[in-house]
């Protein structure tokens, strides 16, 4: 069990830094509306341009926090939890513009792994 949350914990962080540092100014099938960009994405939400930089922030924080939860365990808890919640609001928004189903899987799979994460900790702590 605590390879898989070890895995999980990687996967999350890569694919979250992954798409604030690299993916943000990228057209991907998983965009809201018929956004091209992360600020178009949030637009298309009816969020401003800071919103943006502050969830990016807050999700970045999260993944480096699961990164850090290698070293130091209690990160683990917290930065799970953010990630989660972060996850939850953009499925919200997913639904809130009625956006087909493929946009939002992998807020749903980075949601149901932080979750994952969650469970695991408490199982192997």
């Amino acid at each position: 069990m605590k390879n898989l949350k070890n895995i999980l914990m990687l996967v999350v962080s890569s694919v979250v830094l992954n798409v604030w540092f690299f993916r943000f100014n990228r057209e991907t099938i998983y965009r809201g509306g018929q956004a091209s960009n992360m600020i178009e994405e949030f637009a298309a939400y009816g969020l401003s341009e800071t919103i943006v930089y502050l969830v990016g922030g807050l999700k970045v924080l999260a993944a480096l926090g699961l990164l850090v939860g290698f070293v130091y365990q209690k990160a683990i808890v917290p930065s799970a939890s953010l990630m989660a919640v972060m996850m939850m609001g953009a499925i919200g928004m997913h639904f809130k513009i009625g956006d087909a189903a493929i946009t939002f899987l992998p807020a749903g799979l980075m949601l149901t792994a932080s979750i994952a994460i969650l469970y695991l900790h408490k199982k192997t702590a």
